[in-house]
């Protein structure tokens, strides 16, 4: 440490370490490290169990492994170009012998005698003809087993940073500060096997064995999901002292009689839970979650018009503002022959516009409000806001929500969401809600018929979008990444936009759309293809949550393996939307049968939730919401793709250990209530 023996603390700069200074620091940056704290919870993102020794016989083809062997000869080195040295060097054993080869690195090389014994950690390649190894570390077997012979921690890097660097910085950080303190009551330890907190922040970074590194591990897992079910907790608890004027009127036949259809079973169920909220004196705090085109707008317009006729006003909050405009045209038209104001709010309007809505909005003269986050601003005010309705709830985080809450008094949350969710998970995963579920499609809803083809198909596939085309229809055309990665070999959006536009359909309209472009650029993109000025397409998952665009009745999802099922549903989602046959065709050239048995599953059916467990069977709940779950706790350690067991075994810790002392002023509660809101926090900044 510089300047100095006394201990740091955790809130410290990485710059108080020795080796760091400001232009590492900048790196650091990179990973969101900034602190001693940040860098003691940079965990490793696996192992290298370089503890157990093998002999040269026992080496598998690229297999890395651990092993003693005597130098047979003085390494020679050979310049083989420009800026490319060559030193090779025999290695042999009891059981065989092995050639390994240096490049552009003849200092390491240069340190192996003729002779002498070391120990060696490297993988083997080759065939029949004979194995070779490249770039081995190695040390004196009379070391103290810094490179071999350890459990070595390898964490995420980025570019200028090693893992040698970090690990050291990590080490040097553990041994400068104390860890976070611990928020485990020991009872909670006790009963559930757990290390305390110190042990296992400096074995998760420097374990005796693979062993203690997993004991470590379940700590930390079982940490972050003890403070994030503690946290749901509390939020709950929150809600439940919090109180506001039960509504009267529940004359909902004027609004049903003025629909040109019923409701199905589930929306009506959905509906009465939300009138039950309504009646109960409580904040209602509730997620309606249903399939695509399941009818959730309807139950969130039914919710609207209940608090119109109790004199409180709604707003509705979308996350894009061409999903804002067709929410208000479609409530517009809605409301108008019930007597009902519906407005709209968005940052592409006009100043004056947006003054005159907010002056409507404050008189009371509007009743629902349908924006994006012009919503927030604090221009924007209400008379008496009762309502807060979000669409897409992974979009939006727990303070945007909250920050729109606060324009009225307690007023009711509802928020919707069109991935469906296993019920058991979605309990696990919104916590703090009441979750209303959607399990069924409005008669007339489209089924859309889904097909698996290989690229041996192209022809066909083309044939049949330039038949949709010819029909008067639309068509989608979706690509996993925006531009061309020779690593990844899939379909870019950029380049395959390019060649149908060029080659293989020149005299159709080819649109293009991905999540690079600017924001204004993707809306009027999307809204030109709704309004018919472009026959195809061209698109990366930026459409998953999108514009109702009723004429397009064909989907081709290009490399569909690269998806997860739930993720394709969604996509799928875009068609069908109209009176019109509509197709979704999957191509892949992935032969894998477990991939090949998931794509064929949504082959068999449209219904989200069976697709839905599907997905949760055969890859874990991570498809669900994107390699990170949005809106939700960035987790650290904890992958709910393999972790429920331990998220369950936490939630009934903490709901029991909150119940118990969760009020109670004593060291452990303030460090739990603490790292609760640094999680939350963590939350928002992961927000898309």
């Amino acid at each position: 440490m510089q300047g100095g023996e006394s201990m740091a603390r955790l809130g410290d700069p990485v710059t108080i370490l020795k080796g760091v200074g400001e232009a590492k620091a900048k790196l650091f940056a990179n990973l969101n490290i900034f602190t001693l704290g940040d860098l003691i919870c940079h965990f490793p993102r696996g192992y290298e169990d370089r503890t157990k020794l093998v002999t040269i016989s026992e080496l598998s083809p690229d297999v890395p492994a651990c092993f003693r062997a005597t130098v047979m000869n003085n390494p020679r080195t050979a310049h083989i170009r420009k800026g490319l040295d060559m030193t090779k060097v025999q290695l042999a054993d009891t059981t065989g012998r092995l050639n390994v080869t240096f490049f552009n690195n003849r200092f390491a090389a240069g340190q192996l005698e003729y002779g002498r014994e070391y120990i060696f950690y490297g993988a083997v390649s080759g065939d029949f003809v004979g194995y070779n190894m490249t770039n081995p570390v190695f040390e004196n077997p009379d070391s103290p087993g810094l490179t071999t012979r350890r459990v070595l921690p390898i964490y995420p890097l980025t570019a200028g940073l090693t893992n040698a660097v970090v690990g050291k910085a990590v080490l040097q950080a553990l041994a400068v500060c104390d860890p976070p303190a611990e928020i485990l009551p020991e009872a909670v330890r006790a009963e559930y096997g757990i290390l305390p907190a110190e042990e296992a922040y400096h074995a998760i970074h420097q374990p005796r064995d693979m062993e203690q590194a997993a004991q470590a591990k379940k700590r930390l897992i079982f940490e972050e999901f003890f403070v994030f079910s503690a946290g749901l907790s509390l939020m709950r608890s929150s809600r439940a002292e919090k109180k506001c004027t039960p509504y009267h009127n529940f004359n909902m036949k004027p609004f049903y009689g003025s629909l040109p259809f019923s409701l199905t079973g589930a929306q009506s169920r959905a509906v009465e839970e939300i009138l039950s909220d309504f009646r109960s004196g409580k904040p209602m705090n509730r997620l309606v979650q249903g399939d695509v085109g399941s009818g959730k707008t309807m139950v969130a317009a039914a919710a609207a018009y209940c608090a119109a006729g109790n004199g409180a006003q709604t707003a509705l909050m979308a996350p894009t503002e061409i999903l804002a405009e067709q929410h208000y045209a479609s409530l517009s038209k809605l409301f108008a022959p019930l007597g009902i104001t519906v407005d709209l709010l968005t940052g592409s309007m006009t100043v004056r516009q947006k003054r005159e809505a907010r002056e409507r909005l404050a008189s009371g003269e509007t009743q629902v409000v349908v924006g994006t986050h012009a919503l927030l601003t604090d221009a924007t005010r209400f008379l008496r806001l009762g309502l807060v309705i979000a669409d897409e709830q992974h979009r939006f985080g727990v303070a945007q929500r909250s920050k729109l809450s606060e324009k009225g008094e307690d007023p009711h949350l509802l928020v919707m969401s069109a991935t469906p969710i296993p019920r058991t998970l979605a309990l696990l995963m919104y916590g703090d809600l009441d979750v209303s579920i959607l399990d069924e499609l409005p008669p007339g809803r489209q089924t859309v018929e889904t097909f698996l083809v290989g690229e041996s198909y192209r022809a066909r596939i083309n044939a049949f979008i330039r038949k949709q085309v010819a029909e008067g229809h639309q068509c989608f055309v979706v690509c996993p990444a925006v531009e061309e990665n020779q690593e990844l070999g899939v379909k870019a959006a950029s380049a395959w936009a390019e060649t149908l536009q060029q080659t293989v359909f020149p005299d159709l309209r080819i649109a293009l759309l991905h999540g690079q472009m600017k924001g204004a650029e993707k809306e009027a993109a999307m809204a030109a293809f709704a309004r018919g000025e472009a026959d195809v397409m061209v698109a990366t998952t930026v459409i998953e949550v999108g514009v109702d665009v009723p004429n397009a009745t064909l989907m081709v999802i290009e490399d569909a393996d690269r998806f997860g099922l739930s993720q394709l549903h969604q996509l799928r989602g875009r068609v069908g939307r109209g009176k019109a046959k509509s197709y979704c065709i999957l191509t892949s050239h992935n032969r894998n049968p477990e991939t090949l048995q998931r794509l064929k599953a949504l082959c068999k059916t449209n219904d989200g939730f069976r697709i839905a467990e599907e997905d949760l069977k055969l890859r874990g709940p991570g498809d669900f919401f994107g390699s990170r779950q949005s809106g939700l706790p960035a987790f650290r350690v904890g992958d709910l793709s393999c972790d429920l067991a331990t998220l369950k075994q936490a939630q009934t810790a903490s709901a029991q250990w909150i119940d118990a002392h969760g009020t109670e002023d004593t060291p452990e509660a303030r460090a739990l209530r603490e790292r609760i809101g640094e999680l939350f926090a963590r939350a928002e900044g992961t927000m898309n």
